[in-house]
C-alpha cells in the first residue's frame, strides 16, 4: 500500500489548475442536448459512481470490459506519445459520457471509429459521440494524447520520474493523471500495454510478457497482459534501465522481478525471500491468484517523488530500492504485508473506498503475525501478537475520535492507522470470538466469492456471518463503525484509554500526509 495519498486540493483551485494544464481545450464539443436533438434519445451519463471518500471519481454511464495502453517514450524530451483505448458497455442510453482525465494534453478522441467532440472540464474528459449510444451497447473509446510524467506537481500525480525514466503510483484516485479511465476500484478491467523505448531502455507493465518488437530507429517496444481483471489504481507502467531476474517461486509460480541494472547485485539478498514469502501465504489464503509476482524496486530515491515504502501495483510491487537494501527483520514483515495485498486488495478489490481498511487491516495482520513467528521485535518494542494488540486497543477511542470509525474514512485520514492497525484489531477480535480454524475458513470463502471482483464491508460481514456459524454481524459492524471500543472478546482485563481532554474537540485536519504504517510493522 502507498502510505502517500493525493491530498485533494480545494475543488476551486483544482479546477482551475486542471483548466490550465489542459491547455483550455475543449475541442468544439457539441452539448449534449444538441447531441440529443441530431440523434434523439438518452442522457448525459452520471459524472459520478458516488464513492463515499472520492465522489468525483468515475462516470455510472458504462462499465470498462478492457483497457489497451500504447505508450512510446521520448528520452530526449521525457514526454510519452499515448493511445488509450476502451472496450466499454453502457448501462443506460447516452448522449455523453466522461472519462477521469487530468493532466494529459488530449489530441483526438474516437467512438466506434469516428471524431467525437470532447472537452476537459476539471478531471473529466467529457466525449461527446456523433449520436446517442443505445443502452448495453458495446461501445470502443480511443483517445491519443500526450503527457508530460514532470508535468503535474506532487502530490497530484501519479508519475514517479527516474533519471532513466519514470514508473507510476495510481492509488488511490491518480490513475486518471496517466491514461483517460473510469478511475474506481469498482470498474475491475481487462489490461494490455504496449510500451515503446529506445534501446538501452526497457519497457515493463502488469501481467506477462506476450511480444517483443524490434522497430526502426532502434526502439523497441514491448507488450504485455495482465490475465485476470485489475483496478485503474493498480496499474503499472515503467521505463528505465532494468534488468528482468526470472525465478521461480512454490508450484512452479513464475516470479519476475525488474531490477535497476546497476543495483542488481545489491538488491538480490531482497529478492531471494519471495518464494519463502509466497510459500507461507499460499499455506494461510491459498493459492497465489495472478499468473506471477514480483518486485519492481524502481530507480529512484527521491523523498519528494518517493515519499513511501511500497504500493501493490498488480504482480509487480513498486519499492523505493534503497529500503530493500535492509536486512531480512527490517523488511521482511512489511514485503509480507505487499505480497498480501495480491489476495485482499488486488484480487478482491474494494468496492469503495471506504472498504479500504479490508485492504490494509489484512496485510498489516498477516504481517505482523509473520513478524512474531519469527521472533523478530516490531518498532514499538512488542515481540507477540497479544502484546501488540492490547496496545492497540488502549487507544482504540482517541483513534475513533481523530480519525473515525475503522470502516468509515474520508480523503484526509483516509491512510490512518484506524484502517491499518486499527483494521488488524478488528480481525483480531473476529479471530478471538470465533476461533482461528472459523477464521481461517471465513478468510477463504471471502476470497473465492469474490475472485477477480471488488467487494464491500458489507460483503465481508455476510460471509463471516454465513460461514462461521453464529451470526456475527452485530459484532463486527460495533467493531467497525462504533465511535466507541466493544470488549475484548477473551482479554475482560483490557482496557480503552480514555480520550484525553486536549482531544475533547476534534481538530481540523489540514490535508497533512498519513502516517508510514511500514515504520510500525
Amino acid at each position: 500500500m502507498r502510505y502517500r495519498s493525493r491530498v485533494t486540493a480545494p475543488a476551486a483551485a483544482l479546477i482551475g489548475t486542471a483548466a490550465v494544464l489542459a491547455g483550455g481545450n475543449t475541442a468544439h464539443a457539441d452539448t449534449a442536448d444538441t447531441a440529443a436533438a441530431k440523434g434523439g434519445g438518452g442522457v448525459p451519463a452520471p459524472e459520478t459512481l458516488g464513492d463515499p471518500v472520492f465522489p468525483a471519481l468515475g462516470n455510472d454511464g458504462y462499465r470498462v470490459a478492457s483497457y489497451h495502453l500504447d505508450f512510446s517514450y521520448d528520452a530526449t524530451t521525457t514526454l510519452v506519445d499515448a493511445e488509450a483505448t476502451l472496450e466499454l458497455r453502457t448501462t443506460q442510453a447516452l448522449t455523453r459520457l466522461s472519462l477521469d482525465a487530468l493532466g494529459l494534453d488530449i489530441h483526438t478522441v474516437r467512438v466506434d471509429g469516428r471524431d467525437a467532440a470532447f472537452e476537459q472540464v476539471g478531471e473529466k474528459l467529457r466525449i461527446t459521440p456523433t449520436r446517442p449510444l443505445p443502452a448495453r451497447a458495446r461501445v470502443t473509446v480511443c483517445v491519443t494524447y500526450t503527457a508530460d510524467p514532470r508535468r503535474l506537481p506532487l502530490p497530484h500525480t501519479a508519475w514517479v520520474p527516474t533519471p532513466d525514466g519514470f514508473a507510476i503510483c495510481p492509488q488511490p484516485d491518480a490513475a486518471h493523471t496517466v491514461f483517460p479511465c473510469n478511475d474506481h476500484p469498482s470498474d475491475k478491467a481487462d489490461f494490455t500495454f504496449r510500451i515503446t523505448v529506445p534501446a538501452g531502455l526497457r519497457g515493463v507493465a502488469n501481467g506477462s510478457l506476450v511480444r517483443t518488437e524490434h522497430l526502426a530507429g532502434d526502439r523497441i517496444a514491448y507488450s504485455y497482459r495482465s490475465r485476470r481483471p485489475m483496478a485503474t489504481e493498480l496499474a503499472q507502467i515503467t521505463v528505465g534501465d532494468y534488468v528482468v531476474k526470472q525465478r521461480q517461486g512454490p508450484h512452479g509460480l513464475p516470479l519476475r522481478d525488474v531490477v535497476p541494472t546497476a543495483r542488481a547485485e545489491a538488491l538480490e539478498p531482497a529478492l531471494a525471500l519471495t518464494p519463502g514469502l509466497v510459500e507461507w501465504i499460499e499455506a494461510r489464503l491459498g493459492a497465489y491468484p495472478f499468473e506471477t509476482y514480483g518486485l519492481l524496486p524502481c530507480n529512484s530515491d527521491d523523498p519528494k517523488a518517493f515519499d513511501f515504502t511500497g504500493l501493490e501495483t498488480q504482480t509487480l510491487t513498486l519499492y523505493k530500492p534503497n529500503y530493500l537494501l535492509q536486512a531480512e527483520p527490517k523488511i521482511g514483515s512489511h514485503m509480507m504485508h505487499e505480497l498480501v495485498h495480491s489476495y485482499f486488495g488486488n484480487s478482491v478489490s474494494p468496492a469503495s473506498w471506504a472498504d479500504l481498511w479490508l485492504n490494509e487491516g489484512h496485510a498489516d495482520f498477516y504481517g505482523l503475525l509473520y513478524r512474531y513467528e519469527r521472533g523478530w521485535t516490531d518498532s514499538l518494542g512488542y515481540s507477540t501478537f497479544e502484546d501488540r494488540m492490547k496496545y492497540t486497543y488502549a487507544l482504540g477511542d482517541q483513534w475513533r475520535h481523530t480519525s473515525g470509525p475503522v470502516a468509515a474514512p474520508n480523503a484526509v485520514n483516509l491512510f490512518d492507522n484506524q484502517r491499518y492497525t486499527g483494521g488488524v484489531l478488528v480481525l483480531y477480535a473476529l479471530r478471538q470470538l470465533i476461533g482461528e480454524d472459523a477464521f481461517h475458513t471465513v478468510e477463504r470463502t471471502f476470497l473465492a466469492r469474490h475472485r477477480d471482483s471488488s467487494a464491500s464491508t458489507d460483503d465481508y460481514i455476510a460471509v463471516a456471518s454465513r460461514t462461521c456459524g453464529p451470526d456475527v454481524s452485530g459484532f463486527l459492524r460495533d467493531w467497525l463503525y462504533g465511535t466507541t471500543t466493544p470488549r475484548m472478546p477473551g482479554h475482560p482485563d483490557w482496557t480503552v484509554t480514555p480520550v484525553p481532554p486536549s482531544l475533547a474537540v476534534p481538530r481540523q485536519r489540514t490535508g497533512a500526509r498519513p502516517h508510514d504504517n511500514s515504520a510500525t510493522l
